[in-house]
């Protein structure tokens, strides 16, 4: 999940050079688990956590998103990150029984759902005091490939008062009982490159024993929707007494990263931070 360390948004909120340190002391500060190691996603699976990478169990991913002003989603997320904190990876499940993937996917529909959505959860937003979001249009239209079980898109963000965008890539890996969702926070120029570098990591991911979507058999429970409500929502925006719409914005849809933004203009690179803590022998 990607919560970013290259001034991806730097100029969208000013801060004095020693706020802008703190908090990105503060981020550092967290309880980052460096590889090589193995994340645990949960009881469903596994993430290996390759050097030069890093890992957070949901304490710390909770404490991540009150730093860069995202809203807690209300359940478990396991964060997987570059060390420099070019992009993070945000890991939750959802126990929602097996998604049959036979259903068609039609983009302008989702997006136009999406965007509404995204307004609506604005007034959580501005209640905390932070900027409004807007989807700006897909970056990656929805694709599934069903030899891997996996659907992918990606949302082009843009905050209130920033002059660059946000991309959103999701990836929902399904398994026999439920789905395992992935949001990977980059910067627009950055895209490309953090993508390739985040699937070059997804080889390390596997559903535990019994739990992956080839062991389906018949008797087990169906989930109630298909691919295209994966996209806008899925279960937490289905079953939130919130509303569909108003809970979109908040489950699937993240902002980079304020907290970072500024740690290039102070000199203080999360790589070079992160060095120091494993030089210094922190876990």
């Amino acid at each position: 999940m990607k919560l970013f360390a290259t001034a991806l948004l730097a100029g969208v909120f000013s801060f004095a050079a020693s706020d802008t340190a703190a908090q990105a002391q503060t981020i550092d500060d967290l309880a980052w688990q460096h590889g090589p190691a193995v994340g645990t996603l949960g009881a469903q699976a596994t993430v290996k956590v390759p050097e030069g990478y890093v890992f957070l169990a949901p304490d710390g991913a909770r404490e991540l998103n009150r730093l860069t002003q995202n809203p807690d989603p209300g359940v478990d997320e396991y964060v997987l990150a570059k060390d420099d904190l070019s992009w993070v990876a945000y890991f939750s499940y959802e126990d929602v029984g097996y998604v049959k993937d036979d259903e068609k996917l039609d983009s302008a529909d989702l997006l136009a759902t999406t965007t509404e959505g995204t307004e609506a959860s604005n007034e959580e937003r501005r209640a905390n005091g932070w900027p409004a979001l807007h989807v700006k249009g897909w970056a990656f239209e929805p694709q599934y490939d069903k030899t891997i079980n996996s659907l992918e898109w990606a949302f082009r963000l843009r905050g209130e008062g920033s002059n660059s965008d946000t991309i959103n890539y999701n990836t929902r890996l399904l398994g026999r009982s439920g789905v395992m969702n992935v949001l990977l926070v980059t910067g627009d120029e950055e895209l490309q490159a953090s993508v390739a570098d985040f699937k070059r990591t997804l080889p390390g991911y596997a559903f535990n024993a019994g739990q992956t979507y080839a062991e389906f058999r018949e008797g087990d429970r169906i989930a109630e929707y298909g691919l295209a409500a994966l996209v806008t929502g899925g279960a937490a925006a289905v079953a939130s007494k919130k509303g569909f719409f108003a809970m979109l914005g908040v489950f699937f849809l993240k902002f980079w990263k304020l907290a970072l933004a500024g740690m290039v203009a102070v000199g203080m690179g999360a790589r070079s931070l992160f060095g120091k803590k494993k030089t210094d022998g922190a876990a």
